[in-house]
């Protein structure tokens, strides 16, 4: 009975711990949180610090002390890697955790999400202080009149300096280890232009419109700093376009380096090198896509609103490795 009962009790242990969201931290105003002691930062995980179970009033201590911008009823926050907007089953904590504990830290009433940046997405994000605001920003990301440029870096250099990518993407499924995942895939629209590489005419209708605007900033032995401007916000839209459209995924975006199958990403060997890894370490690469700046439009007195966040530091540790530099006119 000792052992049957020892398995029992190490499975109460087991489901307790599944059932603590946040890392244990002591109730205290956020401006007073001291981010140098908080174990999480010294624990990297696969170059980035893992931020999944940290507590709200730590998550809202990075993002104050990380803060773009608060005039008005527009606040900017820079976006961490790893952690997304909306929670969800086995999500850990998110950006919307953390806004009732940040509206205390700004003194405003209420925060309000107004778009979305993808989990392993870092940068700019904007909220509103108002309904009201919250109202128009969401209509110009709608409208599709707000300005966004992504820095990426990528896994081989696109075959031209500058151009535009107008191809359609859809949803489809691969399956993996038994079971199907879902990304989005380039169809490419029949023409008598296309019908080489497109072996018949498809029934794209759900395929939806994606347009994404890209120019090389630099580049250096297979890697290059690409900056994409979509006028689309097609889910994945820039991650799709860069990997099958250009051919050149973004470093450390596994889901989409492979066309047929779900596979860690196979990089160069210079590139190997050049980062100090093997091939099996790449798995552990973060992916490089950074949401850099978001301008409204005449938003102000008929002026630009810019909002620019720097590059985080994995992402300039492996710019300098891999010999890419951001353009002196650009930092």
């Amino acid at each position: 009975m000792a052992a049957p009962m020892r398995n029992v009790l190490r499975m109460l242990r087991y489901q307790k711990s599944l059932l603590t969201p946040y890392a244990a931290v002591s109730p205290q105003d956020i401006g007073d949180l001291n981010l140098s002691k908080e174990k999480f930062l010294y624990k990297w995980k696969h170059q980035v610090p893992d931020l999944s179970h940290v507590s709200p009033h730590t998550l809202a201590g990075i993002l104050k002390k990380t803060l773009l911008y608060d005039e008005g009823d527009i606040v900017a926050i820079e976006k961490p890697y790893g952690v997304p907007v909306h929670g969800g089953p086995g999500m850990g904590i998110s950006i919307a955790d953390a806004l009732p504990v940040l509206r205390q830290a700004l003194k405003t009433g209420r925060l309000y999400l107004v778009h979305r940046l993808d989990k392993e997405t870092t940068g700019v994000m904007l909220l509103a202080k108002s309904e009201d605001m919250a109202r128009q920003l969401h209509n110009l990301f709608r409208l599709r009149k707000v300005i966004k440029r992504y820095w990426v870096l990528s896994m081989g250099i696109p075959p031209h300096e500058e151009g535009i990518i107008d191809i359609p993407i859809k949803e489809t499924s691969v399956t993996a280890q038994g079971r199907p995942h879902y990304r989005m895939v380039c169809v490419p629209e029949y023409s008598e232009e296309t019908k080489l590489f497109v072996r018949k005419k498809r029934q794209s209708t759900d395929a939806q419109v994606a347009i994404t605007n890209f120019r090389v900033l630099d580049s250096y032995g297979s890697c290059a700093l690409v900056e994409c401007q979509p006028e689309t916000g097609v889910k994945h839209q820039i991650r799709s376009h860069m990997a099958y459209a250009l051919g050149c995924p973004i470093l450390g975006d596994h889901k989409y380096s492979n066309y047929n199958k779900l596979a860690p990403q196979q990089l160069p060997a210079g590139m190997l090198e050049r980062l100090g890894i093997q091939q099996p370490k790449a798995r552990y690469l973060p992916m490089h896509l950074h949401a850099r700046q978001v301008i409204l439009p005449d938003f102000r007195d008929g002026r630009n609103l810019y909002f620019t966040a720097r590059l985080p530091h994995f992402f300039t540790r492996n710019m300098k490795r891999l010999k890419v530099k951001v353009p002196k006119k650009l930092k």
